[in-house]
C-alpha cells in the first residue's frame, strides 16, 4: 500500500482551517490520509461578551468537535489571539510543529491579509520551512531531510498580488461535512462575527435555522471558487468530471518549500485521481 499523505493546515485562529480547507481535509481523511488542523493562536480575542480562560476553553472545544466532524486532528497553540508576531521564539515553535508532524504538505495563509495574526502565521511558516532541514537549528527535535510543499489558502485580497489557484479541489461530496464543522464554531458564526459585522439581529434563534443561515453565507465562497476556477477544475479532473463541481476549495503554490511538480501534485491531492 502506498504511503499516505500527511497534511498540516496552519491557520491563525480556530475556524480558519475549516473555512478554507475543510472540504479537502474531509476528502483526505476519507482516503485514509492524516490531516492536522493547527490554530497558531488561542482564539481568546474573538468575542464581544466573554473572554479569558472561558473563551479559550470554549474555542478549543469547538475546534475539537469541528475536527472530529471532518475526521482530522486538532491542535490549538498558546499564543494570544491578536498578538502573534514572527519572533525567533515563535519561529522555533513552528519548526518544532512541522518537524514533529513531518508533513508532506503545509497549507497556510498568504502574507498579504487583513489580519495581523494571519500575516504573522504565514511569515512564521515560510521562515520555518527551510530551517526544518537544518540540524543545528533546534537540534533537540529530529531534523527533516526534505522540505514539505507549502501552499496558500485562498483569499480575496488584490494587492500586491491576487490569489491564483494552482490546485482546485471539488468538494461537493463532502460539503455538508464542512458545514457541520463550521457549525461547531457557534461562538464565531452565531455570536461574535454577526455582532462585529452588525448583523446580529439576522441570526436565527433555533438550531436548524442557524445552520441553514450560516450554510448559505459560508458556502457562498466555495460556490464562487468553483465558478472562478472552473478551467482549473477541468484541467485537473477532466472535462466531464471537472465541469460538474458546484463547490470547490483552491490553493496556491508558495515558492518556499519543496517544488510542486505535476507528479507531486497528484500524490499530494489523491482525491483528484479517485
Amino acid at each position: 500500500m502506498a504511503k499516505g499523505v500527511r497534511v498540516l493546515v496552519v491557520g491563525a485562529h480556530p475556524d480558519d482551517c475549516e473555512l478554507k480547507a475543510g472540504g479537502a481535509a474531509a476528502l483526505w481523511a476519507e482516503g485514509g490520509h492524516v490531516v492536522r488542523f493547527v490554530s497558531a493562536t488561542d482564539g481568546g480575542a474573538g468575542h464581544h461578551e466573554i473572554g479569558g480562560v472561558e473563551l479559550v476553553r470554549r474555542r478549543r472545544e469547538e475546534a475539537r468537535r469541528a475536527a472530529e466532524a471532518l475526521g482530522v486532528e486538532s491542535l490549538v497553540m498558546d499564543a494570544k489571539d491578536g498578538e502573534l508576531e514572527p519572533t525567533i521564539e515563535n519561529r522555533r515553535e513552528f519548526i518544532r510543529l512541522i518537524r514533529e508532524f513531518r508533513p508532506d504538505l503545509v497549507l497556510t495563509h498568504r502574507p498579504n491579509d487583513y489580519h495581523p495574526d494571519h500575516r504573522a502565521t504565514s511569515v512564521l511558516v515560510q521562515d520555518a520551512v527551510y530551517l526544518v532541514t537544518v540540524p543545528n537549528v533546534l537540534p533537540s527535535v529530529e531534523v527533516m531531510r526534505e522540505m514539505p510543499v507549502v501552499m496558500y489558502l485562498s483569499d480575496s485580497f488584490q494587492k500586491p498580488n491576487p490569489f491564483v489557484a494552482d490546485v482546485a479541489v471539488g468538494i461537493d461530496a463532502v460539503l455538508e461535512r464542512k458545514v457541520d464543522a463550521v457549525h461547531c464554531h457557534a461562538s464565531q458564526f452565531y455570536e461574535w462575527l454577526p455582532w462585529n459585522m452588525r448583523v446580529e439581529e439576522r441570526v436565527p434563534r433555533d438550531e436548524a435555522g442557524r445552520r441553514a443561515w450560516m450554510r448559505e453565507a459560508r458556502v457562498a465562497p466555495d460556490r464562487e471558487a468553483a465558478r472562478k476556477w472552473s478551467e482549473r477544475l477541468v484541467e485537473l479532473y477532466g472535462a466531464s468530471r471537472g465541469g460538474e463541481f458546484q463547490y470547490a476549495e483552491a490553493f496556491e503554490a508558495c515558492e518556499y518549500g519543496a517544488r510542486l511538480s505535476g507528479d507531486k501534485l497528484r500524490k499530494l491531492f489523491p482525491m483528484i485521481n479517485s
